[in-house]
């Protein structure tokens, strides 16, 4: 999990440099998410040929509404980091378990107890103090993150139904060709040609994607959620670092105290979620285990 959050947090540095003028003329966000999923199809295809793992029947409606929901927030998340510090995209994305939570009610008829909405309510707050109500383009680079944390929050309702249908190597395959196709149809209206250094950009962002998920799988598998799940909030942490060595952005009192914040709750949600996984349960549906899923 360790590996993965590092990768995960380079993938969004590689997304800034490729929405700014960094690397050549800043990329439309959809162009970004073309180069995603397609080197990143490209890498789980590789695997697949070699490894020849035994392939079901998909569900294939709860792929195309995982694929739809994690398409709109990569895509979201992407034109974000463009606009705001890392740190504070990657913390207001990290609301994605609390949606999910807050969404399982209508949808899956989840009951929800004083815990875990308090740490909705912590959480919550966090992202308040980071929209940061007043200055335009940074109001407008958070409000962009939270659309990605609600896509990404309504991707683990998708999750929690196909869990458990099909294995681990199979779900990434069929997200990841369900959302090239998807990416290259918006791809085609928003093209721009991008330079070599883009595309060596959208090459490494694609590969390290794959594997933050090929490492984000095999941690589940080998741990209980709620012992690996924290490990995930050092993506913050290496956001920070990476925003601060290769664009020069520190963060400010207001961007922690609003990081602070939404990690509070976040690690209340999971924690409390790991206190119930060890209780015997009575047949209740349980609520989306509140784990950022890397895009």
């Amino acid at each position: 999990m360790l590996v993965a959050t590092m990768f995960i947090a380079a993938t969004t540095l590689l997304a800034k440099a490729l929405g700014t003028d960094t690397l050549g003329p800043g990329l439309p966000p959809f162009m970004v998410t073309f180069g995603r999923f397609a080197f990143a199809w490209a890498t789980i295809v590789t695997i697949v040929a070699v490894a020849r793992p035994r392939l079901t029947r998909p569900a294939v409606g709860l792929h195309i509404g995982r694929t739809a929901c994690g398409f709109a927030g990569v895509t979201l998340m992407f034109a974000a980091a463009a606009l705001i510090p890392l740190t504070d995209a990657t913390a207001i994305v990290f609301l994605n378990p609390i949606f999910g939570m807050i969404l399982a009610i209508p949808l899956l008829g989840e009951r929800v107890g004083p815990w875990r909405w308090l740490a909705a309510i912590i959480a919550l707050a966090g992202a308040a103090v980071l929209i940061r109500p007043g200055g335009s383009a940074v109001e407008a680079g958070a409000l962009l993150a939270l659309g990605a944390a609600l896509a990404l929050g309504m991707e683990l309702i998708f999750i929690k139904r196909l869990s458990g249908r099909e294995a681990p190597l199979q779900v990434l395959l069929v997200n990841n060709s369900l959302g090239l196709c998807l990416a290259t149809a918006f791809a085609v209206v928003f093209w721009q040609t991008p330079t070599g250094p883009q595309w060596a950009a959208m090459a490494a962002l694609g590969v390290l994607m794959a594997c933050a998920q090929f490492c984000f799988v095999n941690a589940m598998a080998r741990a209980d959620a709620s012992y690996v799940t924290p490990f995930s909030y050092l993506t913050l942490v290496f956001a920070g670092l990476y925003d601060g060595v290769i664009f020069g952005v520190v963060p400010d009192v207001v961007g922690l105290t609003g990081a602070c914040l939404i990690l509070t709750g976040a690690a209340l949600l999971a924690w409390r979620e790991g206190r119930r996984a060890k209780v015997p349960q009575s047949p209740v549906p349980s609520g989306p285990a509140p784990r950022p899923t890397p895009r």
